[in-house]
Order: structure tokens, then C-alpha cells, then sequence
């Protein structure tokens, strides 16, 4: 692949991976038991799946802080045995209303999408 064709790759998951990030890490936050830090959330995001989506530890706490002036997660910081204190984040409850919705949203986008790519309906 030519540089300039690598770069309007790299454009474009850029452009995918930010209308996609929130949506996984309330997601994640919503299927955990326990309050999670950003390198826990970061590992988990890793083990979604072999071919994941890179998500960079310089984006992950940019949109963790965004959606916690939102009101959709919380945190807490707590001191850490090794290291700096660490802040845990929870899903509120409004984080998990705005998931739901999210998850609609997600599927129709999906279908639509995967319709036109495979030259059905779209």
C-alpha cells in the first residue's frame, strides 16, 4: 500500500475509533463487578478480541474523563501499593440508561452499514 493510501486508512480508523470508544468503555464498565482503573480497562479492551481496535492509553483517559463530566461514570482515587494513587471508574446509572440507547443506535448504524457494504439494502 502506497503512504498516502496508508494514511486515509489510518484517517479513517481514527475517524471509526472516536465514535466508537465511549460505547465500549461504558460497556465494559457496565459487565464489571468491581470499579476499574484505566490499565485494567486497557486490558480488557486488549482481550475483546485478537484482531481488536488499537485504543491508546493517550485516548482511554481523554474519553474516561469525558464521560465522567458527563455523569455517566463515576471515580473514585485510591491509594496504590506500587506506585501513584489510582482512579477507579464506575458506570452510573445514567451511564447505563445512555448505553442502552447506545446499543440501539449501534445495531441499526451496524446493519446499515454491513447492508450497503454487501450490496443489499441501504
Amino acid at each position: 500500500m502506497t503512504d498516502v493510501g496508508e494514511s486515509i486508512v489510518r484517517k479513517f480508523q481514527k475517524e471509526l475509533n472516536s465514535g466508537t470508544v465511549s460505547l465500549v468503555l461504558l460497556a465494559i464498565l457496565d459487565q464489571s463487578s468491581e470499579a476499574l482503573y484505566g490499565y485494567q480497562i486497557a486490558k480488557r479492551l486488549e482481550g475483546a478480541s485478537a484482531d481488536s481496535v488499537p485504543v491508546k492509553q493517550g485516548t482511554l483517559y481523554p474519553v474516561l474523563r469525558q464521560l465522567e463530566a458527563q455523569g455517566l461514570l463515576g471515580s473514585t482515587v485510591e491509594p496504590s501499593v506500587a506506585g501513584p494513587p489510582r482512579r477507579y471508574y464506575t458506570i452510573t446509572a445514567a451511564g447505563r440508561e445512555v448505553l442502552e440507547q447506545w446499543k440501539v443506535t449501534w445495531s441499526r448504524t451496524r446493519d446499515f452499514v454491513d447492508g450497503t457494504l454487501e450490496g443489499g439494502r441501504g
